[in-house]
């Protein structure tokens, strides 16, 4: 039987916590109808030893205290809701116990903004990792040294485990479900809980807004730029010179600022378009290619499954309102 913990504090996504019990509760119930070990042992853990009121109105009881965990296989860290730099300064003591690791000599795993604690305790260096889509930007400015995968729903690295955003780090749940039990039980729960067990990438939830975590002026005013002016026939260059920089500088200090090249952060404006419209309209791709700034559907295509995940007929099929 593996000694699974989980991780509670007072900024915990209330469903997330819930979720993980019920999928574990399941795998454990599932044994016992196949008349097989209960594969996991499931114990909550908190700095204190006492209920965790939540904001949701609910309370969790721990029944052991970081400093007096000593056994356990796996140990998974929920996310929370909040400003990271506001919660992980709240829970430090947390983040000083991971980094100590205490008695606990298991594996880890965290869910969408769980990964902050891991990142912050310097777990995750020099590992691949992901999180929610949401957080990228200031996770990969904040710790440089790990190696973040925004499409990645699921990432399982050297005894660490780490998940997409919001419901999506079930996956990760299921994923472990059949490490440790076999395929045979990961498909069962899955059906049981209507979890696509095929889902590898979390691109087709991301929002692009521009990345504007930096203070180049210089650059801020090429965003600006080229957000009036995506959908023209702007190039490189005469962005160059609405910023007074050469080519290259220009190239340089864009990709430093914001992660991609200018022609990837076109690209990303005009897929955010293509991908408002798909949504909230019924007119036929083509249009909304033209509309998007493209004349190839080809070109249109590769692109759009690049930056969306998906092809425009299948991100049509799944969210557009009118189907």
């Amino acid at each position: 039987m593996r000694k699974l913990r989980v991780m509670i504090y007072e900024d915990v996504v209330l469903s997330a916590v819930s979720s993980i019990l019920d999928l574990l509760k399941a795998a454990n119930e599932l044994a016992d109808a196949w008349n097989k070990p209960r594969p996991f042992q499931v114990e909550l853990v908190g700095e204190k030893l006492k209920n965790v009121q939540l904001d949701a109105g609910a309370q969790f009881i721990c029944t052991k205290t970081l400093d007096n965990l000593t056994d356990g296989d796996l140990m998974i860290i929920p996310p929370f809701k909040g400003n990271p730099e506001v919660v992980l300064k709240k829970h430090k003591g947390i983040i000083s116990w991971i980094e100590q690791k205490g008695l606990f000599r298991g594996e880890w795993a965290s869910l969408c903004y769980g990964a902050y604690f891991l990142a912050e305790a310097g777990l995750l260096k020099n590992k691949r990792a992901t999180s929610h889509w949401k957080a990228f930007n200031d996770l990969k400015s904040k710790y440089p040294a790990v190696q973040f995968l925004p499409d990645q729903i699921i990432t399982d690295h050297d005894g660490i485990y780490t998940s997409g955003g919001a419901f999506s780090s079930l996956n990760l749940i299921i994923y472990l479900i059949e490490k440790f039990c076999g395929k045979e039980w990961a498909i069962s729960i899955s059906k049981d809980f209507s979890i696509d067990m095929d889902r590898t990438t979390q691109t087709h939830f991301a929002i692009f807004k521009g990345q504007r975590r930096h203070n180049d002026e210089a650059i801020y005013k090429a965003q600006d730029f080229i957000e009036e002016n995506f959908l023209k026939s702007i190039t490189i260059d005469a962005i160059a010179a609405h910023c007074n920089m050469s080519r290259r500088n220009f190239i340089r200090r864009f990709i430093a600022a914001t992660g991609l090249t200018p022609l990837e952060y076109i690209q990303h404006l005009k897929i955010e378009v293509a991908k408002k419209a798909l949504e909230n309209t019924d007119e036929p791709i083509t249009s909304i290619m033209f509309d998007a700034g493209y004349n190839d559907s080809n070109t249109f295509r590769g692109v759009f499954k690049k930056v969306a995940g998906l092809t425009p007929q299948a991100y049509q099929k799944k969210y557009n309102r009118f189907n």
